[in-house]
């Protein structure tokens, strides 16, 4: 039984997979995923910026499909597989398709949003290698941008869809 004089939280131990590394950690249980992936784990590309789930920038993914890591507990997700914009590059150290758009279309300004919307648009492509106009704003819907005007954005995920076929990815 816990000591109630005691003010330090219970924490609990576990073990994140994030980019292929496991990493063991102690938390407190109701610790969120996008808390302890900066905090806990180091890896501050993930950005929390309105913490409900609404903006996307804190989204990463979990199995290869996009999640709000503000939405998410640290303790939930250590039996997937976490990516991390962090994990995006390639082992070669070159761009992935979704950052060598970005670069090439202008897609970010600030940059407080980009980690969310590069971690959907990689999972989106995947999902659908060849997107119009129409379905590449499905896609982004979800996140907010309040630099941009959203325009280079598309254009970055028609050109991450041309890429991706050009480079043959298919994970």
């Amino acid at each position: 039984m816990p000591d109630s004089n005691n003010s330090e939280p219970a924490l609990t131990a576990v073990s994140l997979k994030v980019n292929g590394v496991t990493h063991h950690i102690e938390v407190e249980p109701r610790r969120l995923l996008s808390d302890a992936l900066r905090h806990d784990v180091g890896l501050t590309g993930t950005h929390v910026g309105c913490e409900h789930g609404v903006c996307g920038a804190c989204t990463v993914q979990v199995d290869g499909l996009p999640m709000r890591s503000c939405l998410m507990f640290a303790i939930a997700a250590q039996d997937y597989e976490i990516t991390t914009v962090e994990g995006l590059t390639c082992a070669d150290g070159s761009l992935n398709p979704v950052q060598q758009a970005f670069k090439d279309c202008h897609g970010l300004q600030c940059g407080f949003c980009t980690p969310g919307f590069l971690m959907t648009i990689d999972a989106g492509v995947k999902e659908n290698p060849d997107p119009t106009e129409d379905e590449a704003r499905d896609m982004i819907a979800g996140n907010l941008c309040r630099c941009t005007g959203y325009q280079n954005i598309v254009t970055s995920v028609m050109r991450t869809a041309e890429l991706t076929r050009e480079r043959g990815d298919s994970e």
